[in-house]
Formats: C-alpha cells, structure tokens, sequence
C-alpha cells in the first residue's frame, strides 16, 4: 500500500490558492506549466522558474529556507514522490496531496465529497462541505498529465453535484488528453434529468465510461443498499445516458445483503438494461462504512461463487461483456477467473507472503490492503 497524503513542512506563504504541481528533476528542458524540482542536495544554481523545491533532507531544506527558495520538506512515507507525478499542497491545512502517480496503472481524482446516496459500504462516506476547491485542483492537475497517460477517472462522492463544472471537467480531458480513457463512478440518479444527459453526451469524448451501482432488481433492496430511493432515478439515468450515446457499465458490489439474488439481477440486466456496455462484479472493499459494517457484509467465497457463475452464464447468453473485480484468482472457479481482471489500484494492492511463489501472481488482482486478512486461510496459490 502507498501512502498518498500527509502533513509536511514547507516555507511557502500560508495564505492564497492550493499549489498543484508537476514534479521534475532540474534539467534543462523547457518548462511547460507549473513544476516542482525534486533535489537530494543543495542546487548550485536556483532555477528561477520552479514553483518550488521537494526534497528529503531536512539540511537541504533548512538551506533552501535559509535561501528564501519556496520549498517543501518530504516525509518518510511520502519519498515515492518521483519526476512525473503530480502534487497538491493544501495551504490551509499543510497537507501534501499526490493527485497522480506516473507509474501507477491508475489515478482517479475525487470531485467532491458530498452524495446523494449513503451506500452500506461505500469506502469514501460522504461529507456535507464545501470542498468547490477540488474542481480548480483537478483543473490545473489534468493540464499537466502525460498525454500518453492510459486512463484517468473521476470519482466522489458523487461527482455530478459539482454541477457545470462536471462538463467542464470531462471537456478538459477530452481537450488535454486526447488518447486518454476517462471513467467516471457516479449512482446515475441525476442523469434521470434528460438535460444532465444530453450535456454529457454532446462533449463526444472519445473513450469515456459511466460505472453505475445497480445492487438489485428491485426497489427495495437496491435502495436498502444505497439508504435513498434511488432505484427508479438510477434506472431512468441509464436508459437517457445510452440514448445520448454515453457507454455505461454496470457496477454490482457483491455482499451479503444482496448476493443471493445475484442471477435475478443478471436476468433484469438481460431483460431490461441489454444495451449497456459491460458488468462489473466487485469485491468488498472494508474501508469507511465497508469497514463499520464488514462483518454483516462479509460473504464467504465458497457461497458467493456459485451466484456469481449463475449470474456469468445468464450475462454471456445475452451477450453483455462481463468482469469480475477486486478478488484474488485463486477463490475463484474456472468459469470466474476467464472474467477476473487486475482491478484494485495501484496503491491499495497487496498480496499476501504465500502469493510471492504462485505462477499467476502478475495476473491477479491481490487484495485491498484493508481486506487481505479476511483472506487469508482461503488462499491457495498456483503451482507449476
């Protein structure tokens, strides 16, 4: 696991705007945007156009300081910071912020904190705050990514609730990053508003995903999930996303308060909702209420996996494409782990000391660190 934000020292002004920043070493390639220079010693020649200094030397930031350089003093869990990645500091609360790791597969930005929905094990429980600063941080963030980057994705929260600048965000990548994938994780429920739709749908990116939680085929038991009455708005959403030619696919954590109508779900799918674009069965992530509520939440896989088969073969007789995320191969069956993918980002992957000698490690998923001992008595590695 990859810490991705802590407390730091730094002589910059206290007051004015978040800084976001591309991190570099000192070079002489030319500066395009705003850039932080990571250095392990004091530079010999201070370049004027930095934004500031990083460094791990808590002498070298002394020196810097001393030199009136705006700089910033790492901490041990934050000395991943490399050349590449992107940065925020908070001013207000002295906080350090890696918004994007080069070199991780994927890097989503969190739009805002606030929900409509309370889902029984959402690992980022909303807040009701005032956090509209995220959305220029993201702004700056996204003018500075790798154009090669593969994907980004935003999240929340729910990220619809920032309004306009919802648009202005998904244009901004479309713009900036014009061979880049873009998912968004949203309830759908404001797509229900045809005109939230439509607006999505005429930016016209060109490789953008909607992940929409659909827990059940009924009412009751999807807004039992997500605590609203949610069910018919996220319906209606889905349905006016695929008429203004947004792909969506469809994301189903899998839990103990649903699981057992897993193929009734699938059969509402292909009934229903055939046209949208892909499934996504998920593990449970014991983060935030899926911390609070894990023990009730918890299904073992030996139960879990025949729904989950059930509901495979249901999903490819329709022919609607089909993945399994966030559990590891080896509680899987050979039906299941033809769907699995490496899902679980970069930075809460873990594995276990009995994975290091299984033949199928590069192709599995791992664990969320927050799970990995639940686990543990059930894996049974791969073998030559």
């Amino acid at each position: 696991m990859v810490i991705l934000g802590d407390k730091v020292q730094h002589s910059l002004p206290i007051e004015g705007e978040n800084v976001v920043v591309k991190v570099r070493t000192d070079s002489p390639l030319p500066f395009s945007g705003r850039h932080a220079i990571l250095v392990e010693r004091f530079p010999s020649q201070i370049n004027a156009k930095a934004e500031l200094y990083l460094t791990g030397d808590g002498d070298v930031f002394e020196q810097l300081k001393k030199a009136e350089v705006p700089s910033i003093l790492l901490p041990e869990s934050l000395m991943h910071i490399e050349a590449g990645d992107i940065i925020r500091l908070s001013r207000g609360d002295d906080n350090l912020r890696v918004l994007v790791k080069k070199k991780h597969r994927q890097n989503a930005f969190l739009l805002t904190e606030r929900c409509n929905n309370w889902c029984i094990m959402c690992s980022q429980p909303p807040r009701e705050i005032d956090d509209s600063y995220i959305v220029n941080d993201v702004m700056e963030a996204i003018k500075l990514i790798d154009p090669e980057t593969t994907e980004i994705g935003f999240t929340g929260g729910e990220p619809t609730l920032v309004g306009d600048h919802f648009f202005r965000l998904i244009q901004a990548a479309k713009n900036y990053l014009p061979r880049t994938s873009l998912h968004i994780l949203s309830n759908g429920r404001n797509f229900s508003k045809e005109s939230i739709a439509q607006k999505t749908g005429e930016i016209a990116h060109h490789d953008l995903m909607l992940g929409i939680p659909l827990y059940s085929d009924n009412a009751s038991d999807h807004n039992y999930v997500v605590q609203a009455d949610a069910f018919h708005e996220t319906i209606e959403g889905i349905y006016n996303l695929k008429r203004h030619g947004v792909p969506v696919e469809i994301r189903v954590v899998l839990h103990s308060a649903t699981y057992e109508r897993l193929p009734d779900l699938a059969r509402f799918i292909a009934r229903n909702l055939i046209f949208v674009d892909q499934i996504a069965l998920m593990g449970l992530e014991a983060m935030g209420f899926g911390k609070s509520n894990f023990q009730s939440l918890w299904i073992d896989p030996e139960l879990l996996i025949p729904k989950v088969n059930e509901a495979i073969a249901i999903l490819h007789r329709a022919r609607i494409k089909t993945m399994i995320y966030n559990l590891p191969l080896c509680v899987l069956d050979e039906l299941a782990q033809s769907r699995a993918v490496r899902s679980i980002s970069d930075w809460k992957n873990e594995y276990l000391e009995e994975c290091s000698s299984c033949t199928k490690k590069d192709e599995c998923c791992g664990f969320f660190f927050s799970t990995k001992q639940h686990y543990a008595r059930l894996i049974k590695p791969f073998t030559p």
